[in-house]
């Protein structure tokens, strides 16, 4: 009998169904986000519902006591990319389905690529397949390459069940997909990157990998908003997400993990990209700090927390009359809210006057700070501006300023503080309220903004 066709209004966002078209989502809230999408309702078995009877379905696997699983089979493979294998929590885990996504031209496909011809050199089978370059195109990017990818196996193809049919056929320990949205499978009508498509085909991978025990790493686009496309169900499906990230202007892209259900979250991976491909950073504060001129005001060094990872940052302010009536505050790298808080606090507290002054703050490298430890150093930075004279060389600035302008103590202390004296700091600025050890630098305790100004001034 033919399945009977029909076709419903799904969002692409959220993947809400709708009983007619709608310019708003009614799960998510978002805008010309519901697409018309076919599906197929296939007949239902004669009688009814079934009802399981005891030997009526196929035996299964027995259930295991997690204390009689051998760790031996939980063993990572590594890619032999140190950051790489660092975002992963250490390592590919066979059987699991992993989600890489970025911006266009950001890196994706060269990271994989690179990553396979490095597996392939550890004796581990890959199968990199490609629905949006066809071989000879993969072959090219891959002379660019200093690996060596002659052992890498590709495959142009966008039908799903082929490409699980070549991968058991090859025996592959690995296969990357690129993308899933180009990807479709029988089982479903609708075009490739439907909502309906990308769902059924993640969950079709996803029990690929489990039954196979086959590690599979799948490519997402994303959205203007920085998402990846398609259902949010499919981050939920994947085992571990990651995101390719980085600024056009720079060298350095940042692989950061958001979900690992065999690792740490918010771990980040620095690369250096180069005409050769992506070369692994071993030491990104050494790289964020490398053109920081020491003998210029308005320069202040901290130290932010990116998952374990400590990393030392510049941040710069620039203080300059005003030559309008407006005074201006720009933010590059900072929450501009955050901006107007410390200024606030550094007029009241530690009468800086700031009401006639343009003021200008920035973050090195294209790195971005969201979390409060960074406070004491944008606050250094700017005193050092208006009073134009340099804030030590040698100095990090690490600490909360609250709105009473007391300087509070921050997680992750003792690492920070590591961190900055394994690349030559000799004192650090701290809350008075620490009591941890300095890792060999020494502290110079504040407990309020006016202790920092007197400080800097002396």
């Amino acid at each position: 009998m033919t399945p009977k066709a029909r076709s419903v209004y799904r969002c692409a966002e959220c993947g809400h169904d709708h009983s007619k078209w709608a310019g708003r989502c009614e799960g998510c809230g978002a805008w010309n986000a519901v697409a018309e999408e076919p599906v197929v309702e296939r007949p239902a078995r004669p009688g009814g519902r079934v009802l399981h009877r005891p030997g009526a379905v196929a035996a299964g696997p027995a259930p295991a006591r997690l204390g009689d699983i051998s760790e031996s089979r939980l063993s990572r493979w590594l890619v032999g990319l140190p950051e790489f294998d660092f975002v992963l929590g250490g390592g590919i885990v066979p059987g699991s389905l992993t989600l890489v996504g970025g911006e266009p031209g950001i890196g994706k496909s060269t990271l994989l690529l690179q990553a396979c011809a490095r597996l392939e050199t550890a004796g581990r089978r890959t199968l990199y397949v490609s629905g949006e370059e066809s071989p000879d195109q993969i072959r090219l990017r891959a002379l660019r390459l200093e690996e060596d990818t002659d052992a890498v196996h590709v495959l142009g193809e966008t039908r799903l069940e082929a490409i699980l049919e070549a991968a058991t056929g090859l025996a592959a320990d690995v296969i990357i997909l690129d993308s899933i949205q180009t990807v479709f499978t029988d089982v479903l009508e609708g075009a490739p990157g439907s909502v309906g498509q990308v769902r059924e085909c993640a969950a079709l991978l996803m029990r690929f990998a489990k039954e196979s025990g086959s590690a599979v790493m799948v490519v997402g686009h994303v959205t203007k908003g920085g998402s990846v496309a398609g259902p949010k169900t499919l981050e939920h499906i994947v085992d571990t997400v990651l995101y390719f990230e980085g600024e056009g202007m720079h060298d350095h892209r940042l692989l950061r993990a958001t979900k690992n259900r065999f690792g740490s979250v918010d771990e980040v991976g620095v690369f250096a990209m180069t005409e050769r491909g992506l070369i692994p950073v071993q030491s990104p504060s050494a790289l964020f700090l490398a053109a920081r001129a020491t003998d210029t005001s308005g320069s202040a060094v901290t130290a932010m927390m990116e998952g374990t990872r400590p990393m030392l940052v510049e941040v710069q302010a620039l203080a300059a009359r005003s030559g309008y009536g407006t005074p201006q505050r720009v933010a590059t790298g900072l929450d501009h809210k955050r901006l107007a808080v410390l200024l606030a606090v550094l007029e009241r507290r530690g009468e800086i006057p700031f009401a006639d002054l343009d003021v200008f703050v920035q973050v090195s490298a294209g790195v971005r700070l969201n979390e409060p430890a960074a406070d004491l150093a944008v606050a250094a930075a700017l005193v050092s501006s208006v009073r134009n004279r340099p804030a030590p060389a040698d100095a990090l600035f690490l600490g909360e300023v609250g709105l009473g302008g007391e300087v509070r103590p921050v997680g992750g202390m003792d690492r920070r503080l590591a961190e900055a004296g394994r690349l030559g700091f000799r004192r650090a600025f701290v809350p008075a309220r620490f009591g941890g050890r300095g890792g060999g630098l020494e502290l110079i305790p504040l407990d309020h903004v006016a202790a920092l100004v007197a400080a800097l001034a002396a």
